[in-house]
């Protein structure tokens, strides 16, 4: 079993930033990719960003420009990924999901984390 953990999240006003962290743990597994998802109140859940075994990263339209290069940093030792998000936008409010693509015995699964909460205030 594989568990993800997330944190970072919270209250920050308009134009802040914030830097969402998910952590993978457990036992005889490896990463194949990891995503971050946001789902806004009464708004089907979206892909933000991702994260493969190669290190590409995709945004959706509605962050782009405010994600830095750096925004999903894998940290492979710890299977831990990031995402670092700048001049936020009371829109921006949503609970925010990680997702991660493991391998286990030559086997591929996905498991999400539990979410964290983003609110931007105007």
């Amino acid at each position: 079993q594989v568990q993800l953990v997330e944190s970072g999240g919270g209250l920050v006003q308009a134009g802040g930033s914030l830097r969402l962290s998910c952590a993978a743990s457990g036992s005889d597994f490896s990463v194949n990719a990891m995503y971050w998802y946001r789902q806004a109140p009464g708004k089907q859940r979206e892909l933000v960003a991702t994260m493969t075994s190669g290190s590409s990263t995709v945004y959706v339209d509605s962050v782009k420009g405010r994600v830095t290069i750096s925004t999903i940093s894998r940290d492979n030792a710890k299977n831990t990924v990031y995402l670092q998000m700048n001049s936020l936008k009371p829109e921006d409010t949503a609970v925010y999901y990680c997702k991660a693509v493991v391998v286990r015995r030559s086997r591929f699964y996905e498991y999400w984390g539990q979410g964290t909460q983003v609110t931007v205030s105007a």
